[in-house]
């Protein structure tokens, strides 16, 4: 970027600044500064500063103009060793183009871009931007407006020494390493060609997504994909020699052509019951994974660009010890022989069968149409009883309905399919439509010779799960008067006064979505769009059409840390974790 720095008065608005006040025989806030607030008066004040109390970084908050772009100190520290402060940079204009920003599946991934590109820029520094992983996520850290407006998030270690504030070093990182940093996002100082392609990337996998339903497909899995990762811990890809890229058997071979890469071919996965089956360590899981992942957007360069699974697609395992709310488990669980009705099933301490089966009501409750399931994270007695049990314990006598049969009524009846991993049982085989077997992480359709294995098999009945409304009032993310929302690696979610346990829900890609999450229950509650009245879905339907208008912002332009945007599964997953949640009806 060249020329002078213009009016950042158009910046300013945006800032915000300020904080949360003193009260309740809190220690008031020292004022912030008055007077001038620019960028030759905050090179000013921190080198004033340099050997004061850490406390009086707090002076800072607010906007401080720097010509082109607006530096917002929203949050400060209470001393070197609590969590980072906050900083905002607003840039009305940054010269992107009109074509990088001009919808929001552009819009996200221009802005995932550049925020991959500040975090490189900022390797060494104090400042900190969160960017994630592998997918290309909304997030709070870096947004780009509809207008073409750069909107950053940052956090920044403000230097100290003891509790004694480093005026120099903060006045270099603020006064110094701010304006390169957002000289050198400007438009023309980045890979222009590398950003398009980025952005071509996204846009293509969300074409595909949306060519899945018009094919009666439920995932595809492109020729040449890198399914396998580095490690348990890493989510890049694999590389090296002995990595196998992808290539679908012919029989299940599709071509879809693409707006930026044309044509491309791999397996498509159809509607209604797929099994991925083969020896162990030969690639099942690592398939399956791919899929449920395959909901989200991925950098260019992960191997999975062109694996994609529809958006309403949900991860299913069995969770023993959670809370279920009056969940209507009735598909799976009859006849309980202390005659409780199921269809209006509570628990503090779920079985594994029974919270598997919540947890397929649950997501089947909330719009999931596509279920990901792999047998070693079930219940075995909800997924099968073969015939030797079945003669000793009478179906009188058991209350548990098993998954297999009600497969194929959940897709003839209400179009919902399922993606299994089995390798343990063939009766999985009666039931269907088509088999795939890993060999060597290759992938074979025998589909035929299962069918041949086949025994007939009488299924059972699957109606819908009764749709439930939430009591907002169980629904309070306050202590004291005071939102408390905190997140704890990717297991626990502080929820006011709960612990969400977030462990088993498996489509949380990034820690920001958790924290999203969290931010999405307060927004349900606050928007009204949980008012007593709606169900479940209908709350969520309402959330998601304002998202689409607000964009991610609209979670917590107030909160002080990043977060992701979540999926509505997800969201839906932690509010049923929730153990204060109170369920008022359903219907």
């Amino acid at each position: 970027m060249t020329g002078q720095r213009g009016n950042g008065g158009q910046g300013r608005r945006y800032g915000g600044g300020g904080g949360r006040g003193g009260g309740g025989g809190r220690k008031p806030e020292p004022e912030p500064i008055r007077g001038v607030r620019d960028e030759a008066r905050l090179s000013e004040e921190l080198l004033k500063m340099h050997g004061a109390s850490y406390g009086r970084y707090k002076t800072l908050k607010g906007d401080w103009d720097f010509g082109d772009f607006t530096l917002t100190v929203e949050r400060v520290q209470a001393d070197p060793f609590a969590p980072p402060s906050r900083i905002r940079l607003f840039r009305p204009d940054a010269g992107i183009p009109v074509g990088a920003y001009a919808d929001p599946v552009r819009r996200r991934a221009t802005a995932d871009y550049l925020g991959r590109r500040a975090r490189r820029l900022l390797k060494g520094s104090l400042l900190k931007v969160d960017t994630g992983g592998q997918e290309v996520i909304a997030r709070s850290s870096c947004q780009v407006t509809e207008t073409g407006a750069l909107d950053l998030r940052i956090g920044v270690d403000l230097p100290g020494h003891g509790r004694r504030i480093d005026g120099r070093t903060a006045e270099r990182e603020l006064c110094r390493t701010v304006p390169e940093l957002i000289d050198d996002l400007d438009w023309d100082e980045i890979d222009q060609k590398e950003a398009e392609a980025f952005a071509d990337s996204v846009a293509d996998t969300v074409a595909l997504r949306t060519e899945l339903a018009d094919r009666d497909l439920v995932a595809f899995v492109a020729d040449g994909a890198v399914l396998p990762r580095r490690s348990g811990v890493s989510d890049e890809p694999m590389r090296g020699e002995g990595v196998v890229a992808f290539t679908s058997p012919e029989s299940l071979r599709v071509s879809i052509e693409l707006p930026h890469r044309g044509t491309v071919t791999g397996m498509g996965v159809p509607e209604g019951i797929t099994l991925i089956v083969g020896g162990g360590f030969h690639g099942k899981s690592t398939l399956l994974h791919a899929l449920e992942r395959g909901v989200y957007d991925h950098v260019p360069g992960d191997g999975r660009e062109l694996v994609v699974t529809r958006a309403d697609a949900v991860k299913i395992r069995a969770e023993e010890g959670r809370r279920a709310e009056r969940v209507d488990v009735s598909p799976f669980v009859r006849n309980l022989p202390t005659g409780a009705d199921t269809r209006d099933f509570s628990t503090e301490n779920a079985s594994g069968s029974t919270s598997q089966a919540a947890n397929i009501c649950e997501a089947v409750e909330v719009g999931a149409r596509t279920l990901l399931v792999d047998e070693d994270s079930t219940a075995t007695n909800l997924m099968i009883r073969d015939e030797r049990m079945q003669a000793l314990v009478h179906g009188d006598r058991e209350p548990l309905v098993p998954f297999v049969d009600l497969v194929r009524p959940l897709h003839r009846e209400h179009r919902i399919s399922t993606i299994l991993v089995m390798g343990g049982s063939g009766d999985y085989f009666d039931v269907a439509d088509q088999v795939i077997m890993m060999d060597a992480y290759h992938p074979h359709d025998v589909t035929e010779r299962a069918r041949s294995l086949a025994r007939d098999r009488e299924d059972a009945e699957f109606s819908l799960p009764r749709a439930r409304v939430v009591d907002p009032r169980s629904v309070d993310d306050s202590v004291r008067g005071r939102s408390k929302l905190k997140r704890r690696d990717m297991d626990v979610l502080t929820f006011g006064e709960s612990d969400i346990d977030v462990r088993s829900v498996e489509q949380f890609v990034d820690p920001g979505q958790i924290t999203g999450a969290g931010l999405a229950l307060r927004a349900l509650v606050r928007g009204r769009h949980l008012d007593g009245a709606r169900t479940l879905a209908e709350a969520l339907d309402s959330l998601e059409e304002e998202l689409a208008k607000q964009g991610v912002a609209l979670l917590g332009d107030d909160f002080g840390g990043d977060y992701a945007l979540p999926r509505r599964h997800e969201i839906a997953a932690t509010l049923n974790r929730l153990r204060s949640l109170r369920v008022a009806g359903q219907r």
